[in-house]
């Protein structure tokens, strides 16, 4: 029994480990996106930029819109399959949004965006796949692992930026969408070794005799806290993100300034990973999500206390270390709270309510940056924070009722 444990382990390491790799090449799609989206959005549109941040609401749009298809066809194929799929998804939203630029349409731009945020909604599932396939003394630490990819997507995907924004000069940011493509061949080659259990019709029917309803698993108050603290850290996260870069080049700094900003807070959102998970499995996943919201209020508060180089940046930092405490732990607290049987429609919902919401965030960083500016903005946080606060009290309520 031991051995077979002892196997089960390193198969789980050797996955958790080949998804982080993944993770970490075409995961770089996503800060490509994200620190270019915004000011290519600006460069496209006329005397009117309140609309700049659109593409990167597309991006987040795609990826919420992408979560229950992805989760289908990864149930269908299985998750080899499935996520190989979605390295075409993204390559062909890189393919759309570098066209869009040569052409000059901000419109099919941002639609590029959000195929490119589809192709993403299958990097989402990683951890999950990470996850059910680990032991349960190891889920938290696998979760971390696919997660720890990011911190080469946070060196990778800005690199890129700067290496290739006029590389087909005088179209601005038409080399890094394009760079997109072979990101994507990358992370199918990585993700074809992949060797995970075989579907066993019969198998998987008996398994799903003990499923309950979706409305049933959704509306415990363990799941509803760690949406509602997943949804507020990561909306907040988009939020303040999307704007920086534009705060960040209004305020008189380079495009590169903004680029390694956004370098600086991706870092910060997955080099924890290597421990968030040991931290976890130690002190629990509640008192994480608890630490992470504090990080962000410090956030807010660096942010607001002035405009220098140093304060945009500590202040991204910052709003990816707290991010990275936060979603990991709600996450972790998501995987389990739902069986085996259960996990398709518990994270394709899970992921829809959550994108959907960071691409409202996203929209509206623009508008609110536009209308009232950086500062008001980052006081939004303080208010989001303490409501996830209230979740976290309310279910540690709950739990402590007597039955």
């Amino acid at each position: 029994m031991t051995a077979i444990a002892v196997e089960v382990g390193k198969e789980a390491r050797r996955t958790a480990l080949i998804l982080a790799a993944s993770q970490a090449i075409i995961g770089s799609a996503a800060p490509i996106a994200i620190s270019m989206g915004a000011l290519a959005g600006q460069y496209l549109l006329g005397a009117d930029k309140s609309l700049a941040t659109a593409p990167i609401t597309g991006f987040n749009l795609g990826v919420a819109l992408g979560a229950l298809p992805a989760a289908a066809i990864i149930r269908r194929m299985g998750q080899r399959g499935g996520f190989m799929t979605g390295t075409v998804v993204t390559a062909l939203g890189g393919l759309i949004a570098t066209s869009a630029l040569f052409h000059g349409s901000f419109w099919l731009f941002a639609f590029g965006l959000a195929v490119i945020g589809v192709g993403g909604a299958f990097v989402q599932q990683f951890r999950f796949a990470a996850a059910d396939n680990a032991p349960p003394e190891f889920k938290a630490r696998a979760i971390s692992f696919v997660l720890a990819g990011g911190i080469v997507t946070a060196i990778l995907g800005p690199q890129i930026v700067i290496f290739t924004r006029e590389l087909f000069a005088p179209v601005m940011f038409a080399g890094s969408f394009a760079a997109i493509l072979p990101l994507a061949a990358a992370g199918a080659v990585i993700l074809s070794f992949l060797q995970l259990p075989a579907r066993v019709p019969g198998r998987v029917e008996i398994a799903d005799s003990d499923a309950r309803p979706l409305a049933e698993i959704v509306t415990k108050p363990r799941f509803v806290a760690a949406l509602f603290c997943a949804v507020g850290s990561y909306a907040l996260m988009s939020f303040v993100m999307t704007g920086a870069p534009l705060a960040m080049v209004g305020c008189g700094l380079s495009e590169d300034d903004a680029t390694l900003g956004i370098s600086w807070h991706v870092m910060a959102m997955f080099a924890p990973s290597f421990f968030t998970g040991s931290l976890i499995h130690r002190f629990g996943a509640e008192r994480i999500v608890a630490i992470g919201l504090l990080l962000l209020i410090g956030c807010g508060a660096v942010a607001l206390s002035g405009l220098a180089l140093w304060q945009f940046w500590t202040a991204l930092i910052l709003l990816g270390l707290g991010w990275n405490f936060s979603f990991i732990g709600a996450t972790a607290m998501v995987a389990a709270s739902y069986r085996t049987s259960e996990k398709g429609k518990v994270q394709g919902f899970h992921d829809f309510v959550l994108f959907g919401s960071v691409a409202c965030a996203s929209l509206m960083s623009g508008m609110v940056y536009n209308a009232w500016g950086w500062t008001m903005l980052n006081w939004m946080i303080f208010p989001v924070a303490v409501l996830c606060f209230v979740a976290l009290g309310a279910l540690k309520m709950t739990s402590a009722r007597p039955a």
